[in-house]
């Protein structure tokens, strides 16, 4: 079963590196194919709470998830050759290209599974340095090349959910405060059409009054 474990390793050692220097590497070039990792899917989780709803999309819809998955058949493809004499190496690979899919997947489709399940990638998009915790599946490659930060859990993640709680309630506050002067303005618009009207009325009835004949008898 050497494949086997050699094939662990290489396809983790693919993910740090891959993640690394080619997603946030190139991808950090708005006009590079990868850009869609580090400008779209970082963006989508960090403001959504990790969650990226790209995902809940079919894999065939063009955008990030499907070149995705096209990049990780192209893998699976240019290893092919090697299957007749490292089947299990070969196979291994490929597995480990299937649970990569399915666990990126499945993390950001459910945040809180992610916190419990895959902390080191939920601390890659949420945690201060987005540059660390390049692998997904398990961090082995994260601890050897002194990449793994950790963030949940950590007085780092308590401060900066207060921090956001602080800001939700300032924003609440705002909103309220708005939505109370749009109320206030328009209650005063309503009044002043009204006692508007109201003056247009008592006028016009004002001018019939005067207008009639009188029916006191002449002097």
């Amino acid at each position: 079963m050497l494949g086997v474990a050699l094939g662990i390793v290489v396809a983790n050692a693919g993910e740090w590196l891959i993640h690394k220097h080619v997603l946030h590497g190139l991808g950090a070039d708005r006009q590079s194919y990868w850009a869609f990792h580090w400008h779209d899917h970082h963006r989508h989780a960090r403001r959504n709470s990790f969650r990226d709803e790209a995902y809940e999309r079919s894999v065939f819809e063009p955008g990030g998830k499907s070149r995705e998955a096209l990049g990780l058949l192209s893998m699976a493809a240019a290893v092919s050759p090697l299957f007749p004499v490292a089947p299990w190496f070969v196979g291994t690979l490929w597995a480990s290209g299937a649970a990569y899919y399915a666990v990126h997947r499945q993390s950001h489709l459910d945040p809180a599974w992610a916190k419990k399940w895959v902390p080191w990638h939920y601390d890659h998009h949420m945690g201060a340095n987005q540059h660390a915790n390049w692998c997904v599946t398990f961090p082995l490659m994260d601890y050897v090349m002194g990449t793994r930060i950790p963030y949940a859990g950590t007085e780092a993640e308590r401060l900066d959910q207060q921090k956001e709680q602080r800001r939700a309630a300032s924003r609440a506050e705002f909103a309220a405060r708005r939505q109370a002067e749009v109320s206030a303005a328009e209650a005063a618009s309503v009044e002043s059409a009204s006692a508007t009207e109201w003056g247009g009325a008592a006028g016009q009835g004002a001018a019939t009054v005067t207008g009639e004949p009188s029916l006191e008898p002449a002097a």
